[in-house]
């Protein structure tokens, strides 16, 4: 990478005792709450894995861009038995996180730079909406690095907001700690991890239904093709 961090700790250290109550505000339409999000991801995470073969059961995982640790919970419940590491470069937000889930998860401060581990860590990478806040430019040598923490039978799991859904780009063009984020398309980002090395890239759309038709959710898996849900989900394999 450059001289100059893609992530910065200030830009996050500023939200840090606010993110909680600042997410569940702008995200108010959805009908849902901050941990509906992140628990959303991590079952998505442990599914496609049940569907492989493979369990919680002695897995490293890596949440990329960690923040306060909202997944960590959620990990525990839906692959127990794994081991879980919180990454970001925000030293407040780690000590947030690690006061809330103390011996749940080792947390580990990030320069922006270097990624502070040795190839082959981990067996499952999440990178939960943390690209949109990465210079674009910078992408492909973030996911490359990523790619060298990839366990031989590695997965990387990278969910981010879809930008041709009108209603996120409004959640995102008014959240205070998006006020510097890009988003990325399905598409471009999946040319991205090509280039970053990855294989088996497989897409999904998700969150078509807010909180007043959950009761629709169970029909999101005839939709993952259509590109007008909220979220995105790429998977890759190393």
């Amino acid at each position: 990478m450059n001289d100059r961090s893609p992530l910065t700790e200030s830009e996050f250290d500023g939200f840090a005792d606010e993110y909680r109550a600042q997410h569940a505000a702008n995200i108010a339409l959805s009908g849902e709450s901050p941990d509906f999000f992140a628990e959303y991801k991590v079952a998505d995470i442990a599914a496609t894995l049940a569907a492989r073969g493979r369990s919680g059961a002695g897995l490293r995982i890596l949440d990329f861009g960690a923040g306060i640790g909202n997944s960590v919970p959620y990990f525990h419940k839906h692959l127990p038995g794994a081991r879980i590491t919180c990454l970001d470069v925000s030293g407040k937000c780690l000590a947030l996180g690690e006061a809330r889930f103390p011996g749940l998860a080792e947390f580990v401060l990030f320069d922006g730079r270097q990624l502070p581990f040795p190839d082959g860590t981990f067996d499952v990478i999440l990178c939960a909406c943390v690209l949109h806040h990465i210079d674009p430019a910078e992408h492909a040598t973030v996911l490359a690095g990523l790619h060298r923490l990839l366990s031989e039978r590695g997965q990387l799991f990278v969910f981010e907001h879809n930008p041709w859904n009108p209603l996120t780009v409004r959640a995102v063009n008014t959240c205070p700690f998006d006020v510097n984020a890009r988003l990325i398309s399905a598409p471009a980002l999946a040319a991205t991890l090509r280039r970053a090395g990855y294989g088996g890239v497989e897409r999904r759309f998700r969150i078509f239904f807010p909180g007043l038709l959950r009761r629709l959710r169970p029909l999101e898996r005839w939709l993952r093709w259509c590109p007008a849900g909220a979220q995105y989900c790429l998977m890759a394999r190393r």
